[in-house]
Protein backbone atom coordinates (compact mmCIF):
# COMPACT_ATOMS: atom_id res chain seq x y z
CA UNK A 1 0.00 0.00 0.00
CA UNK A 2 2.76 2.58 0.33
CA UNK A 3 4.29 2.51 -3.36
CA UNK A 4 2.90 1.37 -6.53
CA UNK A 5 5.56 -0.27 -7.82
CA UNK A 6 9.24 -1.28 -6.54
CA UNK A 7 12.39 -1.00 -8.53
CA UNK A 8 15.09 -3.94 -8.94
CA UNK A 9 18.43 -3.87 -7.98
CA UNK A 10 20.96 -5.34 -10.34
CA UNK A 11 22.00 -7.78 -7.99
CA UNK A 12 18.24 -9.37 -7.45
CA UNK A 13 17.38 -12.59 -9.25
CA UNK A 14 15.18 -11.60 -12.20
CA UNK A 15 14.55 -15.41 -13.25
CA UNK A 16 13.73 -16.56 -9.67
CA UNK A 17 11.87 -13.22 -8.34
CA UNK A 18 9.58 -13.93 -11.79
CA UNK A 19 9.44 -17.52 -11.02
CA UNK A 20 8.02 -16.71 -8.03
CA UNK A 21 4.89 -14.68 -9.22
CA UNK A 22 6.62 -11.19 -9.40
CA UNK A 23 4.86 -9.15 -12.33
CA UNK A 24 7.87 -7.35 -13.14
CA UNK A 25 7.42 -4.42 -15.38
CA UNK A 26 10.25 -1.85 -17.31
CA UNK A 27 11.30 1.15 -14.46
CA UNK A 28 13.11 3.45 -16.84
CA UNK A 29 16.29 1.71 -17.47
CA UNK A 30 15.42 -1.38 -15.35
CA UNK A 31 12.69 -3.34 -13.97
CA UNK A 32 10.30 -3.30 -11.04
CA UNK A 33 7.33 -4.98 -9.45
CA UNK A 34 3.80 -4.01 -9.54
CA UNK A 35 2.35 -3.45 -6.33
CA UNK A 36 0.39 -5.23 -4.20
CA UNK A 37 2.95 -7.55 -4.33
CA UNK A 38 2.36 -11.11 -5.67
CA UNK A 39 4.09 -12.73 -3.11
CA UNK A 40 2.33 -10.94 0.07
CA UNK A 41 0.32 -14.28 0.88
CA UNK A 42 -1.89 -12.84 3.92
CA UNK A 43 1.07 -11.30 6.09
CA UNK A 44 3.66 -13.42 4.59
CA UNK A 45 6.45 -12.97 2.21
CA UNK A 46 5.75 -16.12 0.71
CA UNK A 47 9.89 -15.44 -0.92
CA UNK A 48 11.30 -13.86 2.08
CA UNK A 49 14.90 -15.41 1.83
CA UNK A 50 14.89 -14.27 -2.01
CA UNK A 51 13.43 -11.39 -1.30
CA UNK A 52 14.72 -8.22 -3.48
CA UNK A 53 17.37 -5.42 -2.39
CA UNK A 54 14.85 -2.99 -1.47
CA UNK A 55 12.49 -5.33 0.13
CA UNK A 56 15.54 -6.85 2.10
CA UNK A 57 16.72 -2.92 3.49
CA UNK A 58 13.38 -1.22 4.20
CA UNK A 59 12.53 -1.02 7.67
CA UNK A 60 9.53 1.63 8.26
CA UNK A 61 9.65 4.36 10.78
CA UNK A 62 7.63 2.96 12.99
CA UNK A 63 9.81 -0.46 13.28
CA UNK A 64 13.34 1.61 13.75
CA UNK A 65 11.12 3.32 16.57
CA UNK A 66 10.65 0.11 18.33
CA UNK A 67 14.01 -1.18 17.97
CA UNK A 68 15.27 1.43 19.38
CA UNK A 69 12.69 1.81 22.26
CA UNK A 70 11.23 4.43 21.50
CA UNK A 71 7.89 3.11 20.66
CA UNK A 72 6.32 0.19 22.51
CA UNK A 73 5.01 -3.16 20.42
CA UNK A 74 1.88 -2.49 21.34
CA UNK A 75 1.98 1.27 20.31
CA UNK A 76 3.33 -0.33 17.01
CA UNK A 77 0.75 -2.70 16.17
CA UNK A 78 -2.15 0.25 16.94
CA UNK A 79 -0.26 2.27 14.42
CA UNK A 80 -0.55 -1.24 12.39
CA UNK A 81 -3.83 -1.20 13.14
CA UNK A 82 -4.92 2.20 11.91
CA UNK A 83 -3.41 2.03 8.77
CA UNK A 84 -4.75 -1.06 7.52
CA UNK A 85 -8.19 0.09 8.81
CA UNK A 86 -7.42 3.53 6.71
CA UNK A 87 -6.48 1.40 3.72
CA UNK A 88 -10.00 -0.46 4.03
CA UNK A 89 -11.69 2.53 4.19
CA UNK A 90 -9.95 3.90 0.83
CA UNK A 91 -10.53 0.33 -0.95
CA UNK A 92 -14.86 0.38 0.53
CA UNK A 93 -14.89 3.76 -1.40
CA UNK A 94 -13.29 2.75 -4.45
CA UNK A 95 -15.49 0.01 -4.57
CA UNK A 96 -18.56 2.43 -3.91
CA UNK A 97 -16.78 4.94 -6.68
CA UNK A 98 -17.03 1.76 -8.98
CA UNK A 99 -13.80 0.94 -9.08
CA UNK A 100 -13.20 -3.06 -8.24
CA UNK A 101 -9.78 -3.96 -9.53
CA UNK A 102 -8.04 -5.11 -6.57
CA UNK A 103 -4.98 -6.28 -8.22
CA UNK A 104 -4.02 -2.28 -8.68
CA UNK A 105 -2.13 -0.29 -6.12
CA UNK A 106 -3.97 2.14 -4.20
CA UNK A 107 -2.50 5.67 -5.85
CA UNK A 108 -3.43 3.57 -9.17
CA UNK A 109 -6.72 3.27 -8.32
CA UNK A 110 -7.38 6.54 -6.66
CA UNK A 111 -6.08 8.27 -9.85
CA UNK A 112 -8.59 6.23 -12.22
CA UNK A 113 -11.37 7.47 -9.90
CA UNK A 114 -10.61 10.85 -9.29
CA UNK A 115 -9.88 11.04 -13.60
CA UNK A 116 -13.64 9.94 -14.70
CA UNK A 117 -15.73 12.43 -14.91
CA UNK A 118 -18.56 13.26 -11.96
CA UNK A 119 -22.12 12.93 -13.43
CA UNK A 120 -24.03 15.63 -11.63
CA UNK A 121 -26.98 15.22 -13.14
CA UNK A 122 -27.35 11.75 -11.53
CA UNK A 123 -27.82 13.78 -7.95
CA UNK A 124 -25.03 14.34 -5.38
CA UNK A 125 -23.92 10.74 -4.40
CA UNK A 126 -21.02 10.24 -6.70
CA UNK A 127 -19.75 13.73 -5.89
CA UNK A 128 -19.79 13.02 -2.04
CA UNK A 129 -18.35 9.65 -2.57
CA UNK A 130 -15.41 11.55 -4.16
CA UNK A 131 -14.92 14.18 -1.68
CA UNK A 132 -15.08 10.99 0.25
CA UNK A 133 -12.74 9.55 -0.87
CA UNK A 134 -10.14 12.15 -1.41
CA UNK A 135 -10.74 12.96 2.24
CA UNK A 136 -9.97 9.23 3.36
CA UNK A 137 -6.91 9.07 0.86
CA UNK A 138 -5.49 12.62 2.49
CA UNK A 139 -5.86 10.67 6.18
CA UNK A 140 -3.91 7.99 4.46
CA UNK A 141 -0.91 9.44 2.77
CA UNK A 142 -0.69 11.72 6.05
CA UNK A 143 -0.73 8.52 8.51
CA UNK A 144 1.97 6.12 6.35
CA UNK A 145 4.12 9.56 5.75
CA UNK A 146 4.22 10.05 9.34
CA UNK A 147 4.32 7.10 10.77
CA UNK A 148 5.65 4.80 8.24
CA UNK A 149 7.76 6.80 5.58
CA UNK A 150 9.64 9.40 7.75
CA UNK A 151 13.59 8.93 7.37
CA UNK A 152 14.37 10.74 11.13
Amino acid sequence: MLFADVRLNRHDDVLALGKAGLKLVRKGAGLAFTQPCACLQGQRCVVYQQRPARCRGFDCHTLKQAQAGQLTLPAALRRIREALRAADRVRALLRACGDHDEHRSLSQRYQAAMSRPIDLSAGEQEAEQRGELMLAVSDLMNQLHRDFLRSE
